[in-house]
């Protein structure tokens, strides 16, 4: 059974930071392009950053405008893992944070072309 476990999520003040984590069992997905998306309460589940590869390079550029500058991805292949390191954190940053891994081709910050999805993990940020 292939599952996208997240963890990493919590309660933070302003300005603070968190990791997230995404663990991938059943299957690996190193050779495939892995996201993190978000939902707020009331809003739609939006894109935040998203790792690909260029030829036989990992490529870590896609993020939203949101975050660009405060949001970090990576990943580690050894353990079929991607993170997300959130710095500078804002109370418009509370979501529901999922991450997401995409088989097939599509856009790489559209949800819709996403194949697996984990359960997501609460950050929420305190004023």
């Amino acid at each position: 059974q292939v599952r996208l476990v997240e963890s990493g999520g919590g309660l933070v003040q302003a300005g603070g930071s968190l990791r997230l984590s995404c663990e991938a069992t059943g299957r690996s997905f190193n050779e495939d392009d892995m996201a993190w998306f978000r939902q707020a309460p009331g809003k739609e589940r939006e894109f935040v950053a998203a790792t690909t590869w260029i030829g036989d390079r990992a490529y870590f550029g896609h993020y939203s405008n949101s975050v660009k500058g405060r949001f970090t991805m990576s990943r580690d292949r050894a353990k079929n893992m991607v993170f997300l390191e959130m710095t500078t954190l804002k109370p418009e940053d509370t979501a529901v944070y999922y991450c997401a891994a995409k088989i097939g081709s599509g856009a790489i910050d559209g949800a819709s072309g996403y194949d697996y999805w984990g359960q997501g993990t609460q950050v929420t940020v305190s004023s």
